[in-house]
């Protein structure tokens, strides 16, 4: 009998209650990851079940199935971050707000867990900080080339012993949008202890439940994402551990996420930022669950809408050709039902790692964004929508003359 590689979550990962409430049943979904190459025959694929719950004890978001970080996260791993100018522009603003904030000197450690092809460390490092990236993925090799020191390893207690032996105490420890990704949260935070200095800071950023309830980002629940959070929920983690929240600021990356800083309790002055955003979350039905309640009713509409728009420009005989294959669109493509007989070709930069494969769970060849251009389909269908208004420009400034689908919130087209 082969080995399972996936285990149900049957508790809350932040409180190990048992309350878990349902929230959105997603389907069976292939993990992002698993892009077959074009051409290849196709094969047994897996899927898992991908649902969303809250736990009505201390209001985390979370999936109900954690995957092996081995098949999310293979060395293989196509994704790097400085391909996105977003997450360039906002590592640099984290550099320039963060250094000056918790009091960087030139000889302090900048440790960054999940440190992928080194885009937030380079500034560090170009800022004159000693710095360190942990990745498991083939990024590293990347980073390495940029000459950003990277260990290839999954983060946890065993490699944070082991830095802080070979490096030191870091003055400052980042989490840029994975630590939602890591399984063993306790023991991931208890990692970010065992590296921190004793006035050190630790910095998360993490996709944000109010804007993922709020413009209906349904996409972005993927197995890589265990766990939905909002300031309430985080506060209630680390104060666990002795760590208390001191600042927080709103950033719009991944179509908007929270940066929060997070300190050993009393070594640092707590900001206002802090109460603003639990009034915030408790003002919008967070806290409480109340804006979870109509959110998955307003999924369903949505992908009955979507459906419908595109099923009416196929019935005239419309082509239309995807843009950008990020981890979100294939929980899009799949839980709407795409396939290659609806999306021509989904379509990258021509420095992608993706090209020349197909999109998770369907037959729909990813291919270089020049052909757009060549072919000139009658509509262009935006998956990275959360930056629409930078892709059309993009896309008419070199020469699309079509029309574009934006997806989400409600679908429309913009011509």
């Amino acid at each position: 009998m082969t080995a399972a590689t996936s285990r149900p979550i049957l508790a809350c990962q932040n409180c190990g209650g048992k309350h878990l409430e349902s929230v959105l049943f997603l389907g069976y979904i292939p993990p992002v990851n698993t892009m077959p190459e074009i051409g290849s025959v196709a094969v047994e694929e897996s899927a898992y079940p991908l649902e969303l719950v809250r736990c009505k004890d201390c209001q985390l978001g979370q999936i109900n199935l954690e995957v092996d970080p081995e098949v999310l996260f293979p060395y293989s791993y196509p994704y790097l971050s400085g391909t996105t100018r977003i997450l360039r522009s906002n590592f640099a603003d984290l550099q320039a707000e963060a250094s000056p904030y918790v009091g960087l000197k030139s000889d302090d450690l900048v440790v960054d867990i999940g440190s992928n092809d080194g885009s937030l460390l380079i500034n560090f490092k170009e800022a004159g900080y000693r710095v360190l990236g942990i990745d498991p993925s083939r990024a590293g090799e990347v980073a390495r080339e940029r000459g950003v020191e990277t260990l290839t390893a999954y983060f946890g207690a065993d490699t944070a012993k082991q830095v802080r032996k070979s490096h030191g105490a870091a003055k400052l420890v980042t989490a840029a949008n994975v630590f939602a990704h890591i399984g063993k949260l306790h023991e991931l935070v208890d990692g970010v202890l065992e590296i921190l200095a004793e006035d050190g800071v630790f910095v998360s950023e993490s996709h944000y439940l109010l804007d993922l309830v709020e413009t209906l980002q349904y996409d972005t629940i993927y197995h890589e994402h265990l766990r939905y959070y909002h300031l309430t929920s985080l506060q209630a983690l680390l104060a666990g551990h002795g760590l208390e929240v001191v600042r927080v600021k709103r950033i719009p990356t991944h179509g908007g996420s929270i940066r929060v800083y997070a300190a050993r309790k009393g070594k640092m002055q707590v900001d206002a930022s802090v109460t603003e955003r639990l009034a915030h979350e408790k003002s919008f039905g967070l806290t409480d669950g109340s804006a979870l309640r109509s959110f998955r009713q307003r999924v369903v509409q949505s992908k009955i809408d979507l459906y419908g728009l595109l099923g009416d420009l196929k019935r005239k005989g419309a082509h239309i050709y995807g843009i950008g294959a990020p981890s979100r669109a294939s929980t899009l493509v799949n839980y709407i039902g795409l396939d290659d007989g609806i999306l021509d070709y989904v379509l990258e930069t021509s420095n992608s790692h993706k090209l020349g494969k197909y999109m998770p769970g369907t037959r729909i060849p990813v291919v270089d964004e020049a052909r757009l251009f060549d072919d000139q389909p009658e509509y262009a269908l935006l998956l990275s929508w959360h930056i629409a208004e930078e892709l059309i420009a993009n896309l008419r400034k070199k020469g699309f003359k079509g029309k574009f689908i934006v997806p989400l919130p409600e679908p429309r087209i913009v011509e």
